[in-house]
């Protein structure tokens, strides 16, 4: 019989065969290997394991010796009337596992366990999340779901019981509540016995998981240090806003410091337990209520299984708390970590904050007897202060006075009290102050404003002068951008980052890497020793004059000139040459990054390559800043000229959208809720066709679709966002960036900020002048998300709006992707380039510079 004969011919020949056979018979429904023939026998066992009426799972058919060779002749005659010779390859009968003959074409996948939706000790009605995990079983559904509870949704093969109970418990499927933990529970408390119909109705289920009755106004899971490593394509490390807090809770129910538990901002959740649990509230004072009883902090509290735990809000100063549970949450790691960062929908539960009805799932019970085997309270002397007016110890750099801003503008940094902006979130803490006192009077080819510089990494905590606005990032900030950073928040303090509420003020206090060192050394033994009294931090009465620039070098033997900027106490900035564009120095950067990783040196946790910098994060405790400025002189020292570098270089054809809708819509948000008069408005086209002295806004986009994009950085606005500037200097239009940023930016705009371009990775803030939008350049499920490299050339095509919709569909769908073509960027004939063309170059530089310079004289810098 042809594999692909038609359903009514297929039918046919199966009811004549069984016939044939003298097998009175039923036709069955379609399957995955063909079509059944379902024959009741005499003595079949119904081998099906249910639980309240659900099938959990089945097991082949026990028949009796008579009736099994029966059934077996019976479908010997079938396969023998339809397999005849020449009519196709031979077909496979097997008794199927339930009161049914044969299957055609291969085995009967009735035999096994079905997963169902939900979580079987709840009652809601639809189950929405992400089948993020489905390892040791067969998904039945893929990626995002909304499906009513009890939906089956995984299979999970087994030949025999046993089989079944050790795949049962090893597979994983996470994103989603499901009756994986009831399966198991019902496969341990059946053993090998014979079952009968609702046998397992009577096994007592109770979820090791926490279920989520309200969510609260912000609650995410977090773990510590979070998601490193992945800070050079823009995966920011989220984990606790308040660090100091999340590792002493741990340590208080005595798991890891870093384990998953669960941070709370303000109005917290209501969860209930169905197991025991210890549990540990640390943070800023909160009201919570277990079981309608008040609930210390900063002690470990047993918790009954069935029992209600409220987090009513704050209870003096202060924003977060967490909450520790003994054991750890058990969170599915997104990159190396559970740590939530919403905005890229990573992490947590399905990348988002909690909500009522998900599930929290435990690593195990834990009795109240284990209370005795927890650290004793932390002293009230001994907690961290919280307050209203707080003090922030920073270090100067990388981009201070003299060079960006003025002595007095340091100055007045730190005698300003500064107030918390009603903006603020872990993305960044905004703050509300006098204008910055500028060094300079705009940022060259990085853009009009002086806080504009070319794009480089960022440091944990940094001070981000957006414009003339302080931004302090926070966990979930930015790695890449182009604004000046004149302070970094040392180490030991960002934990009070966590804790700034809209309203409170601050100040900026000046420390030298030995004051530094302290703080962080205060912190760490008191969360390793959870004893003691802790002495309240004070400014030393000297602090040593240590500037940004920890050493310079001068331009050499054909090398370019150097320098190494302090970030804080744990990241160093280097730079190359002037603060101009130049891919000559992008391609050193390259060179010196490729010996530093080859080099393997103890302490140094990440790289972050920029336009004409590379960034180096690093553990103090190991590698101190001195030292790792002079191994990074060292190494300079053996590259090799720029000019004989030569780098993979693939050319990615993409898709924009021309001054597409969701763009217009942002502008016109900020409009309404920023800035009505800023100069990019109501169009930034035509901002952009004015800067750069073009007749008409047609020119603009002539010059976007004929330009080579090359990028030269990613993660500049997060998830893989590339920084590119066009590889002809001729297309190179030069903008400057919003000031303040925006709030929001649609996920995939493309923009253009000073000499670069970007395409953003998700949706957020940002400060580019948009062209348009394109397809999505991050996918955190594919095996390597980032769809853009380092020195990628991009060329755009032109769609319509609607059709850049279609295709950001199918690329999602992985149905759609670029059109990619190998090649390289070599620096020798890239140079040979500029030489042949340096006239037309600089010609059409005159222009733009004009015009630069007369758009500057009619924006005002103090609007």
């Amino acid at each position: 019989m042809s594999p692909d004969a038609g359903e009514p011919v297929m039918r046919w020949r199966l009811a004549a065969a069984a016939a044939s056979a003298g097998v009175p018979c039923r036709l069955g429904g379609a399957q995955p290997h063909g079509r059944r023939i379902v024959v009741h026998g005499a003595g079949m066992v119904d081998t099906s394991a249910r639980w309240r009426g659900r099938v959990l799972w089945r097991e082949p058919a026990r028949l009796a010796p008579d009736e099994a060779r029966r059934l077996a002749e019976a479908a010997a005659r079938v396969r023998s009337a339809l397999a005849a010779p020449g009519d196709g390859p031979e077909l496979e009968f097997d008794l199927a596992p339930e009161p049914v003959l044969v299957a055609a074409g291969g085995a009967d996948p009735g035999c096994g366990a079905v997963v169902w939706s939900g979580e079987p000790a709840a009652a809601a009605a639809r189950i929405i999340g992400s089948l993020a995990r489905c390892e040791g079983a067969e998904p039945l559904v893929a990626g995002a779901v909304d499906l009513p509870a009890w939906t089956p949704v995984a299979r999970i093969a087994g030949a025999d019981r046993a089989e079944l109970r050790g795949r049962a418990e090893r597979a994983r499927i996470d994103g989603l509540p499901t009756s994986l933990a009831l399966l198991r529970a019902c496969l341990a408390a059946a053993g090998e016995r014979t079952l009968r119909v609702r046998d397992l109705d009577a096994v007592a289920y109770a979820p090791c998981a926490i279920e989520v009755l309200a969510g609260g106004l912000h609650t995410t899971i977090q773990d510590w240090p979070g998601r490193v490593g992945h800070w050079a394509v823009g995966v920011p490390p989220s984990g606790p806003f308040d660090d100091l807090a999340f590792r002493l809770a741990n340590r208080l129910v005595g798991n890891p410091p870093g384990a998953a538990g669960l941070e709370v901002t303000l109005t917290g959740p209501t969860l209930r337990f169905h197991v025991a649990a210890v549990i540990a509230l640390a943070g800023c004072p909160v009201r919570a209520e277990l079981d309608g009883a008040p609930l210390p902090a900063w002690r470990a509290v047993a918790v009954p299984a069935g029992a209600v735990l409220r987090i009513l809000g704050p209870g003096g100063n202060g924003v977060r708390c967490t909450l520790a549970v003994r054991g750890g949450l058990v969170a599915d790691p997104c990159l190396g970590s559970a740590a939530t960062f919403d905005l890229g929908r990573m992490g947590g539960v399905t990348g988002r904050p909690l909500a009522a009805g998900d599930w929290l799932p435990l690593a195990r019970a834990v009795p109240a007897g284990e209370l005795a085997d927890c650290p004793p309270p932390l002293a009230p002397a001994a907690r961290p202060a919280y307050s209203r007016r707080w003090t922030l110890g920073v270090l100067e750099g990388p981009h201070a006075a003299p060079e960006f801003l003025t002595a007095a503008g340091m100055r007045a940094f730190y005698a300003t009290t500064w107030r918390v902006h009603h903006h603020s979130n872990r993305t960044g803490i905004r703050l509300i102050g006098p204008k910055p006192l500028w060094a300079r009077s705009d940022g060259g080819e990085a853009g009009l404003h002086p806080s504009n510089l070319h794009d480089n990494a960022y440091a944990f905590g940094a001070v981000d002068l957006t414009g003339d606005m302080p931004i302090i990032l926070g966990p979930d900030g930015p790695s890449c951008g182009g604004f000046v950073c004149p302070l970094v928040v040392a180490q030991g303090e960002r934990w009070k980052l966590g804790q700034l509420r809209p309203g409170d003020t601050l100040r900026f206090a000046r420390l030298d890497q030995a004051a530094a060192a302290g703080r962080r050394q205060a912190n760490e033994r008191l969360v390793n020793g959870l004893a003691g009294v802790r002495a309240a931090p004070r400014p030393p009465a000297a602090v040593a004059d240590e500037p940004a620039v920890i050493l310079a070098r001068p331009a050499a033997d054909g090398r370019p000139p150097m320098c190494v900027r302090r970030a804080g106490d744990d990241f160093v900035l280097l730079e190359y040459g002037d603060p101009e564009l130049d891919l000559g120095l992008r391609l050193r950067v390259a060179l010196l990054e490729e010996r530093l990783r080859a080099a393997a040196v103890a302490g140094i946790i990440e790289l972050v390559p920029g336009v004409r910098s590379l960034q180096v994060h690093h553990d103090p405790a190991r590698l101190d800043q001195p030292a790792l400025a002079a191994l990074l002189a060292g190494l300079d020292a053996g590259l090799p000229p720029a000019g004989r570098a030569c780098v993979p270089s693939r050319t990615v054809h993409l898709p924009l959208s021309w001054d597409d809708p969701a763009t217009r819509t942002a502008i016109d948000i900020y409009m309404r809720s920023v800035r009505a008069d800023a100069p990019w408005c109501p169009w930034n086209i035509e901002f952009i066709r004015r800067i750069n002295g073009l007749d008409s806004v047609d020119e603009v986009k002539r010059i976007v679709f004929a330009a080579e994009y090359l990028v030269l950085g990613l993660g500049d606005v997060y998830l893989g966002a590339p920084v590119a500037t066009p590889v002809d200097p001729r297309h190179r239009l030069v903008t400057t960036k919003y000031n303040p940023a925006r709030t929001w930016t649609p996920e995939n705009a493309v923009g253009i900020g000073g000499a670069y371009l970007c395409i953003y990775g998700m949706e957020g803030p940002g400060g580019y002048q948009f062209v348009g939008r394109t397809v999505p350049v991050w996918r955190t499920a594919a095996p390597a998300p980032a769809l853009l490299r380092n020195f990628d050339r991009i060329r755009w095509h032109e769609v319509s709006a609607a059709e850049l919709l279609d295709l950001r569909a199918d690329c999602r769908a992985g149905r759609w992707a670029p059109r990619i073509e190998d090649g390289v960027f070599d620096g020798g004939a890239y140079t040979r380039f500029l030489d042949g063309n340096a006239a037309a170059i600089a010609a059409f530089r005159r222009t733009q510079r004009a015009a630069f310079a007369a758009e500057r004289e009619r924006w005002s810098l103090d609007p």
